[in-house]
This record gives structure tokens, C-alpha cells and sequence, in this order.
């Protein structure tokens, strides 16, 4: 099953998912298992040895997520970050050189800075949204990825995808994107020119916050065999339970973000509307930087909202912890609303780095309860 042949909620609930054969289940079985009985030495039983290497219900999950992306291959990991580290590993050396964004993810800044730079891998944090400004910072011979985020964490920055990849590819270098918050539902950038998709699974694709996991999504067979290697090598692979759990999310994924998006849309028209709302970031406002680039390259803006509050720290703090309905938690993408401090949860670790967020600064992961709710609980959060 192809995204050629069918449509994106089809192939999230049938893609590398066929009925059992030897049961007729209609749902991928939990192939709780390590290792597998061979046909004689040296000969796999339908491409398993050993769970690491390979596992069945990883394998529904790869694919699925392959077909979704519109990639050639899929690759299922422990973690986001775990997924990252593996392709930075695979497609960089040491003295390599990579251009990441200016605001991007706490923790994938911390895998540069504290992690990769020590094993030799230096990086430039540019303005994505700005071409010029990353044209400036490649390093000719030396930058072999720009790394980008769009819509950004926690500041919902706009990259182009397709003009970005036209500068990586002038570069010889890769264009990886983090899809995490746009979801393949609303965005598919592998199709604009992207190389490589990267995603946190913990998020929309996994949608109700009870498994962690990470996944690429590859264009050219060669690079995915490369990445599956190592995969296998590094060892940080999602487990099947995890697996299964990720392929469950996506099957509703679809209709989940639809209302995440009418939610925090109208979330985001209270907020422009609220006097001690200062700021506020949203990708589907007419006043939104990179708006129009948004609106060219996804389907609707997503669920993620950010803003800023009068008053400074303090504010923005009483804020998080007056919220009730929005839970104060790290994370998003489930079904359920959650409120935080980026400052001082989330990207904590880029206070006092070129990548630091505002300190008044608020995010919401929208869910999707009933709207008005969610509109009653932030008055009573922003209330004096």
C-alpha cells in the first residue's frame, strides 16, 4: 500500500498493517520476543534473528510511518532525541559541521552543545527563517546538514522547507527537518525537498502521552540502509509495545489534529483578544511570521500555541500555576491540554546561550477537550 494508491487516513490505519495471516487480527499482534527460531544456520526466518535487528511489530510501525511521510523507509527508535543522535552519528564525523536553528528544541541543542561538540561535531545556530542568514553560516566542505524545525519549539518560527533544501542541496549538505509539531497530517516535507524527517512519536503521532519513542523517515534507500545499520549498531530501538502504542496513535492521528488545530485557534484569537496578553505566537495569525509560508507549505497550523504575558517572569509563572485544565507539564501533542515555562522547563538547558527563550514566555499544547473549557480555565489563569 502506497500514498500513491490511497489517502493519508487510509494509509495511517492500514499502512504496513495487513490482517494477521495466521489469525486474521486486524490489528498488528505485540510481538513480545528477543529472539526467533532460524531456518538453519544462517538463514533468517522471514528477515528476524534477534529483536534489536529487527522485530515485527517495529516493522508494522516503520512502515506505516513510511507511507505517511511518503518516505522509502522508516526507522523506529527509543526516543526523539535517540532517532537524532543515530543520524547525526550516521551522516556526520568528527570536524563536520552543522547549521541548527536559533531557537530550536532544548534538547536537541544540549545533543549539539554538551554531547556532539565533544565528539568533535561543531554547529552555528542561524535564523531559518531568514535564507541569507543561513547561507552565511555554511562552513563550504564542512556543514553537512541544516538542521530545521518548523513550525519551531517553543517560538513557532516558520522555515521554508522547499528553499531550504535548494540552499542545503547548493551546499552538498543534507536538509533534515523535525516534523514533530506540524505532524505528517498538516506537513510533509520530505515532499518539499527534505532529505531526512525526524519525530519526537512521544508527541501527535503516539497523541495520548503513554509511550516515548522517535522516528526517521528517509527518501533515498541508500541513506535508509545506512541509518538501519546503525540503528541496529547504536541499539537504541523502539521496543514492541512501544511500537504498538505508536501505530494506535496514529490510526486516529487524522482526526485528533483537525481539533487540536480548531482548538487552538480559537485559543489563540482569546489570547490576542486578552489585555495582559502581550504577545502572541501562533502560526495560523495573519500577523504571525512566516504566515504565508505556513499557509503554502501545511494543511492548517497545528495545535501548539505560545505567548507572552505583561509582567514579566513573575506573571508568566502565576500563570502556569493557576491553570488547572491545562495541566503544568513538559511535553505535548496528547489529547489532553498542558501548560509551561519554557524558561525554566523545556529549555531550561539553553538559558544563557544564544538559543535562550523569553522569560515571560508561556506554551500551551492545545488538546482536545470541549473549547470552552479550555477558554474558561486561561481567563481564570490570566485573571489579576
Amino acid at each position: 500500500m502506497t500514498a500513491n494508491q490511497h489517502g493519508f487516513d487510509t494509509l495511517a490505519i492500514h499502512a504496513g498493517q495487513e490482517p494477521d495471516p495466521s489469525t486474521g487480527a486486524v490489528v498488528p499482534p505485540i510481538y513480545q520476543v528477543s529472539t526467533y527460531k532460524q531456518d538453519g544456520v544462517g538463514g533468517l526466518r522471514r528477515g528476524y534473528e534477534y529483536s534489536r535487528s529487527a522485530n515485527p511489530t517495529r516493522t508494522a510501525l516503520e512502515e506505516c510511518l513510511a507511507a505517511i511521510e511518503g518516505g522509502s523507509r522508516g526507522l523506529a527508535f527509543a526516543s526523539g532525541l535517540a532517532a537524532e543522535d543515530t543520524l547525526l552519528r550516521t551522516v556526520c564525523g568528527p570536524g563536520d559541521h552543522v547549521v541548527v536553528p536559533d531557537d530550536a528544541y532544548g534538547g536537541t541543542y544540549r545533543l549539539f552543545a554538551k554531547v556532539l561538540q565533544r565528539w568533535g561535531l561543531d554547529h552555528t545556530p542561524a535564523r531559518l527563517t531568514d535564507p541569507e542568514a543561513v547561507r552565511a553560516a555554511i562552513i563550504p566542505g564542512r556543514t553537512k546538514v541544516i538542521w530545521v524545525e518548523t513550525p519551531t519549539n517553543p517560538l513557532l518560527g516558520i522555515a521554508d522547507i522547499a528553499a531550504l533544501a535548494a540552499i542545503a542541496h547548493a551546499a552538498e549538505a543534507l536538509l533534515v527537518v523535525d516534523n514533530t509539531f506540524a505532524s505528517p497530517y498538516l506537513q510533509t516535507p520530505l515532499g518539499l525537498g527534505a532529505d531526512v524527517v525526524v519525530h519526537s512519536t512521544t508527541k501527535y503521532l503516539g497523541g495520548h502521552s503513554d509511550v516515548v519513542g522517535g522516528a526517521l523517515v528517509v527518501v533515498d534507500e541508500r541513506l535508509g540502509d545506512d541509518l538501519a545499520y546503525h540503528q541496529n549498531a547504536m541499539g537504541a530501538v523502539a521496543g514492541p509495545f512501544d511500537s504498538f502504542l505508536v501505530l494506535r496513535g496514529i490510526k486516529t492521528l487524522a482526526v485528533r489534529m483537525e481539533r487540536h488545530c480548531d482548538n487552538a485557534e480559537r485559543i489563540a484569537e482569546l489570547l490576542l483578544e486578552h489585555p495582559r496578553v502581550i504577545e502572541v505566537r501562533y502560526p495560523g495569525l495573519a500577523m504571525h511570521p512566516g504566515h504565508e509560508v505556513a499557509a503554502k507549505q501545511m494543511k492548517r497550523f497545528g495545535g501548539m500555541v505560545s505567548f507572552r504575558v505583561d509582567g514579566g517572569v513573575e506573571a508568566a509563572l502565576a500563570v502556569c500555576e493557576r491553570a488547572s485544565l491545562f495541566t503544568l507539564g513538559e511535553s505535548l501533542g496528547g489529547v489532553e491540554s498542558l501548560i509551561e515555562h519554557p524558561g525554566r522547563m523545556t529549555h531550561a538547558s539553553v538559558a544563557g546561550s544564544p538559543l535562550e527563550v523569553p522569560d515571560d514566555l508561556v506554551r500551551l499544547s492545545v488538546g482536545i477537550e470541549t473549547l470552552a473549557d479550555l477558554e474558561a480555565d486561561l481567563r481564570k489563569a490570566l485573571a489579576t
